[in-house]
This record gives C-alpha cells, structure tokens and sequence, in this order.
C-alpha cells in the first residue's frame, strides 16, 4: 500500500520540510563559497579544457568494465 502525506504527523511533515530546506541551504551556502574560490574556479576551467581536449577517462575505462 502507497503510504500518502495524510498518513504523517504535524511533526513529521514539519522535520521532513526543515530537513528539506535545511539542506537545500546548505548546498547553495557551499556553492557560493567554492564560487568565490579562484582556485576552484580555475580547477573547473582545466577540467573543462581536459574534456575538451579528450584527455579523461571513463568509468569503463578507469574500472576496467
């Protein structure tokens, strides 16, 4: 049987949604942080020049799958 949002406490729904949120803030706080990095920053534009230039790997490759 499908377990509906009627069958939650107010309690319940209320945790599920701080959780929810919580988290959610929480990504977009690490987020904003990594963005202000210029390390980080100049990381992803390496990685996005290795991809382009096809220098990576697969998983299939990596794993030996």
């Amino acid at each position: 049987m499908e377990t509906m949002v009627k069958d939650l406490t107010v309690g319940e729904l209320r945790s599920l949604i701080s959780d929810t949120v919580r988290g959610a803030m929480e990504g977009l706080i690490e987020d904003m942080l990594a963005l202000s990095s210029d390390e980080y920053l100049r990381s992803i534009e390496e990685a996005r020049s290795d991809y382009k230039e096809g220098k990576v790997q697969s998983l299939e490759e990596i794993f030996d799958v």
